[in-house]
């Protein structure tokens, strides 16, 4: 029985599983992300994914009075049975975790900040019992938030350790020979990217290694935050990536996700103050598919492009993304109660992209 790198079953003739990806079992079907709507469950994506346990809550079928809702919510049935290994990658932490590097001062005064970054292959649990084998950053996928200053000296010292040559790319202004786009940092190798951080806004980095569609969706991205100098309002920040994964490996993809996990802020709501500034820093890394949304329940918000500008603004409650693109998103909930945001492409939010604002009153947070 042939095996891929995490010791799982592959089947013989399966091209993507000779590559080291996980594929279904002896006799499985390959679904796509459509059969799974249609079968209005997402258990058979862990049997294209290797057998792993998710699956929706069956609905409440029991009749109502007109008017009276199911005790959990009509969208209670969207949701994974289950929980995630403990230990592993934690959406919720990673929300508010920003790495500034290791700081000093160089003879010229300016700020220089140091950071490792090694890529490494790793499977990662996309949902309860379903696993992606991943390509990371550190570990993880998002990879670390990297934050720094505009007109800050960032050094990243970057270690492949995975299987493949890879590089990263970082979205900003740079000399040609710090852009991650010609040089190949092959398996054991070590490069050092070095450049001054501008400018100020929200954007990302990534490999752009060749074929660039496999190094992304195999997990490879992270946000790059640069403030302004003058610094932005004070907020309650949050990090959220956009991202799907391809679990049968048909070029579609069976969950997709804020931040890794399906689901995971529909089961554990992200809690907020009313009255209290919010600012969500949003970028789109989703594979496969030409644009990803969010749309915010009960309430709208400042929509600030690239984040590079701090007073034009577009007021709105949804914001379409390509790959690549991001933004900032500000707001303030005046009401308490739950508040549900979500992709507003229906599938994308049935097969995990969905998650819950608990707005508290300022003294119950």
């Amino acid at each position: 029985m042939l095996e891929n790198d995490s010791g799982r079953p592959i089947l013989p003739g399966d091209e993507g599983a000779r590559a080291g990806e996980v594929v279904a079992g002896a006799g499985a079907a390959r679904l796509t992300r459509r059969d799974l709507i249609k079968a209005g469950a997402l258990g058979a994506a862990g049997l294209a994914a290797g057998g792993g346990a998710l699956a929706f809550r069956p609905r409440q079928l029991a009749e109502l009075p007109a008017g009276q809702a199911p005790a959990h919510g009509p969208h209670e049935h969207l949701a994974t049975v289950g929980e995630i290994q403990p230990g592993g990658f934690d959406p919720t932490a990673f929300l508010t975790h920003f790495d500034a590097g290791r700081v000093s001062r160089l003879p010229n005064g300016q700020t220089l900040r140091e950071f490792e970054m090694v890529a490494v292959d790793r499977e990662i649990e996309v949902a309860a019992g379903v696993f992606f084998p991943a390509w990371t950053y550190n570990g993880q996928v998002p990879g670390p938030t990297i934050r720094c200053t505009e007109g800050d000296r960032v050094r990243v010292r970057f270690v492949n350790a995975g299987t493949h040559p890879h590089t990263i790319h970082f979205h900003g202004i740079h000399a040609a020979n710090q852009d991650g786009a010609f040089e190949s940092v092959e398996p054991g190798q070590t490069f050092v990217y070095e450049f001054d951080a501008e400018p100020f806004g929200l954007h990302l980095y990534h490999c752009h290694s060749v074929p660039l569609k496999r190094h992304i969706h195999k997990g490879l991205y992270g946000v790059f935050l640069i403030d302004p100098r003058q610094g932005r309002p004070p907020a309650r920040e949050l990090v959220m990536v956009m991202n799907g994964f391809d679990t049968n490996f048909d070029g579609e993809n069976e969950v997709y996700s804020v931040n890794t996990v399906a689901f995971h802020y529909q089961k554990h709501p992200i809690p907020l103050r009313r009255d209290e500034l919010t600012r969500v820093y949003l970028i789109n890394m989703t594979e496969f598919d030409l644009i990803n949304s969010l749309h915010l329940h009960g309430n709208f918000f400042r929509l600030y492009r690239t984040g590079t500008d701090l007073e034009r603004y577009e007021w709105t409650d949804t914001i379409m993304l390509c790959q690549g693109e991001r933004a900032v998103l500000e707001f303030t909930f005046t009401h308490p109660g739950p508040f549900m945001f979500h992709a507003h492409q229906s599938e994308f939010a049935e097969l995990g992209w969905i998650g819950i604002f608990d707005v508290k009153e300022p003294t119950h947070v």
